[in-house]
């Protein structure tokens, strides 16, 4: 099962994400859901790279059963931060989809993180199961 994490801040920005795991939904090269996951995923780093001209810290990891580990830089302006909160809500979307389709092979989480004199702590913790 691929897991998703999303890390959104006390104000609602997700301020980065983690996929691990696979989803199994078919032999090798025709496993359509992660195909779907990693099209959307590999697409939003990029656009953060060339769209948003941003440098998203990325950590990979496919030969340990799959790691994608994206942490998201502070915008330099407001107009960074709308292409960046943009970029990232359509592929928080998009995985929503594929999950409301293949529910037995991908689990979203949303985890709610509260700023407090500098330290990030779990305020709240969102696991959506989307299932028939």
């Amino acid at each position: 099962m691929i897991k998703a994490v999303f890390h959104h801040t006390d104000t609602d920005r997700i301020s980065g994400f983690e996929i691990t795991g696979h989803a199994d939904s078919g032999p090798y090269g025709m496993d359509i859901v992660c195909a779907a996951v990693s099209v959307l995923s590999i697409s939003t780093v990029n656009g953060l790279s060339s769209v948003a001209a941003i440098d998203p810290q990325v950590e990979s990891d496919e030969a340990n059963g799959g790691l994608l580990k994206v942490g998201i830089p502070k915008a330099s302006d407001d107009q960074q931060q709308l292409v960046v909160d943009a970029l990232l809500q359509s592929f928080e979307n998009g995985l929503k989809d594929v999950a409301a389709n293949y529910h037995s092979f991908i689990e979203i989480k949303i985890e709610k993180k509260k700023i407090s004199g500098g330290v990030s702590y779990v305020k709240d913790e969102l696991t959506i199961l989307l299932s028939p």
